[in-house]
This record gives C-alpha cells, structure tokens and sequence, in this order.
C-alpha cells in the first residue's frame, strides 16, 4: 500500500507535483484559457522535464483531453503547433499563427470555451475523474470540483 494523505486515504502519487515553468491552466494568452499551459507542456517535455506519465498523455491522440479539445476549438494538428512551438517564439507570435492555421474564435466563442474548460468536472461527465485523480493523491472526493482547480491542488498552486 502506498503513502497515506493528509485525510487518510491512501497516496499513491507523490502529491503536490511542482514543475518549474508550467503555468496554472487558467492563465490566459490572447484572453484564451489552456493555450498556454499546452505550450509549455510542449516545451517542457522536448526538453524532457515532464513527468513520464505526463509526456504519454500529450496531444491529440486522447480524446477528451485538454490538448485535444484545445486543438479542436482552435482548429488545427497538435503536431503542427508542436513543430511551430520548437521553432521558438512568443505565445503571443504562437496563438496568432494557430488562429491563421486554423481559425480565429470570436470573443462569444472564446467566452463559452473559457467557460466550459473552468468549470469541467463541476456537475458533468468529468465529474467522476476529478474525484478519481483527488483520491490519487490521498485527498476527499470534495476537496475540489473541477479540473482547473485539482490541478492548481496538484502543482501547488492552491
């Protein structure tokens, strides 16, 4: 059995999980929440400073991820935003060659993702995984209700 957490339930992930240089989801680039925090998964894990588990989960073959439903909302390939991102670059320089790839949202569009991504797991189908990943790491069901704020918890943001 693994470690135990702070209200008794078993650890089995090393909590809080700290990775210099990975922003908190809901800071926003170009008023879009996640952008970001994809980018610098991408350069943090070329420079192979991701958790092994984390770098598996990268891009768009998961469905449902949050790599995945950011590409499609923005309409364009994981792997040519990957290739962009290591040629260097601002976020700033990023996002805008995303919205010329793909497509530009309109501000109500951007409000409804923005909304969507900071609310997921608070009363919907992802409800039940931000439960599971609290009891990964040894804390209540109820500690948290949606993903955003599970991983402010996990990377010591909270």
């Amino acid at each position: 059995m693994g470690r135990i957490g702070v209200h008794g339930f078993p650890m089995q992930k090393p909590f809080p999980t700290i990775i210099p240089g990975l922003r908190s989801p809901s800071e926003q680039v170009g008023g879009i929440v996640y952008f970001g925090r994809m980018l610098d998964k991408m350069r943090l894990n070329a420079e192979g400073k991701l958790p092994e588990e984390w770098a598996a989960m990268v891009g768009q073959e998961h469905a449902g991820s949050f790599d995945s439903r950011c590409c499609s909302f923005l309409h364009i390939e994981y792997a040519d935003l990957l290739e962009q991102t290591l040629k260097g670059g601002g976020d700033g320089e990023l996002l805008e060659w995303a919205f010329a790839k793909g497509r530009k949202p309109t501000h109500e569009e951007i409000e409804v993702w923005n909304g969507f991504m900071m609310k997921r797991g608070w009363r919907d189908s992802g409800s039940q995984r931000v439960k599971e990943r609290l009891k990964e790491i040894g804390l209540e069901p109820d500690t948290v209700r949606t993903m955003f704020d599970f991983i402010d918890l996990d990377e010591g943001r909270r």
